[in-house]
């Protein structure tokens, strides 16, 4: 299955929405606790929490050695590889900008599910331009110039183009490399072993002598923890469990578009025909996506059919479409 429908498309939407949610958390909880600490045990907590509630609901442990090597490998990839920077990168870089990098991460998804053999993936020219027309929207959204990009603290863009690599990388792993372990307990154990990853990490460069509880920084994990995670984390390894990777990194693309509405409808921020324009534009190309992703599947699942010339000479095979 290539494309969205069902409960993955419900999944993708939920993903949407929350985690175009949890930009302004992030930044609320990297402005109180040492990042790698704050990303890690955020982790943990939801991991442990999401593994409790499966087994309790009568999932069960992974049975075989290598479903446990896969959820390691993909925690790892997408949490300590991927979250973790970004949450790393929000301290030198402003929020528009960092948003930038983040949503190369449809562009990263797209080329790696297209390189690396095993996938249903698709890289045309219809897909391609779609993920240019939304990067362009994220671009037009956000209102980053291209001189903020270029004079960008370098630590920030390094680290986000690796988060956002990293996590691609990780999703497409994941997807070549299914399993026999529950969407939930799958994602509970990648959160459990990422999240100790980030924290070991944190622990090694000294973060715990910065580590001070603070209600804006507890109230921003448990958001994250809730939302970021336990919901968001859980919906996305569903939607990548049931369509091409292509087709679930175009969240991305929306929830800076989730994030302006948030503004709009709680902060009564303004959105005007710029940010209409980027808006129709960028969810315009995942509907665009979307469609070719149809539309590829299609050909390749077409039936050759038989017809007779009109000249009585043998059958020509002719596809379906």
């Amino acid at each position: 299955m290539a494309a969205l429908r069902g409960k993955a498309l419900v999944a993708y939407l939920v993903v949407c929405v929350f985690w175009g949610s949890t930009y302004l958390a992030i930044k609320i909880g990297v402005g109180e606790l040492p990042p790698f600490l704050f990303a890690g045990l955020r982790f943990l907590c939801a991991g442990a929490i999401l593994l409790a509630a499966a087994l309790a609901l009568g999932d069960r442990l992974p049975q075989r050695l290598t479903d446990w090597r896969t959820q390691a490998v993909v925690g790892v990839l997408l949490l300590a590889g991927g979250n973790a920077f970004v949450v790393w990168a929000e301290q030198y870089t402003a929020s528009g900008v960092a948003s930038i990098f983040v949503v190369t991460v449809a562009l990263w998804m797209a080329f790696f599910d297209a390189v690396i053999p095993g996938g249903s993936g698709d890289l045309n020219w219809r897909v391609a331009t779609g993920l240019v027309i939304g990067f362009l929207g994220t671009a037009l959204l956000v209102g980053a110039s291209p001189a903020e990009i270029l004079h960008a603290d370098l630590r920030g863009p390094i680290a986000l183009t690796g988060a956002s690599a990293s996590w691609s990388l990780g999703s497409v792993y994941g997807k070549r490399h299914p399993t026999e372990t529950s969407p939930y307990v799958g994602a509970a154990i990648q959160m459990i072993v990422g999240g100790s990853a980030i924290a070991l990490v944190g622990s090694g460069v000294g973060e715990w002598g910065a580590w001070h509880i603070t209600s804006k920084g507890l109230g921003a994990m448990a958001y994250l923890v809730v939302f970021g995670s336990i919901v968001g984390y859980s919906a996305y390894t569903y939607a990548l469990r049931h369509a091409s990777p292509t087709i679930v990194g175009t969240y991305a693309y929306v929830n800076p578009v989730i994030a302006v509405l948030l503004g709009w409808l709680l902060l009564r921020e303004p959105i005007t025909t710029r940010t209409l324009a980027a808006m129709t534009l960028t969810l315009g190309a995942v509907v665009w996506i979307q469609v070719s992703q149809r539309l590829a599947l299609g050909r390749r699942g077409a039936p050759a059919v038989r017809r007779t010339p009109p000249s009585g000479g043998p059958p020509v095979r002719q596809s379906a479409l």
